[in-house]
């Protein structure tokens, strides 16, 4: 768990810049992959970056619908 929180701040440093470049709209058909209720409008961008970090990362399909699920619920 420590690993994969770390793993996520160092993504979430570099993919800050790309995600506040991307739209709202973008970010939510990303995430709704793998939460489909997912709502970004209610999410810092700091936390929009960590799941795009989590959904851009080399986790397989199931791990990463499952962290991002247990991060936004």
């Amino acid at each position: 768990m420590k690993r994969t929180i770390a793993i996520a701040a160092v993504a979430l440093t570099a993919l800050t810049g790309a995600a506040s470049a991307m739209t709202t709209s973008a970010n939510q058909a990303i995430l709704q992959q793998y939460a489909p209720n997912i709502e970004t409008s209610t999410l810092s961008e700091a936390q929009i970056g960590s799941l795009l970090a989590i959904a851009y990362s080399g986790d397989s399909q199931s791990e990463k619908r499952a962290k991002i699920r247990s991060f936004v619920n």
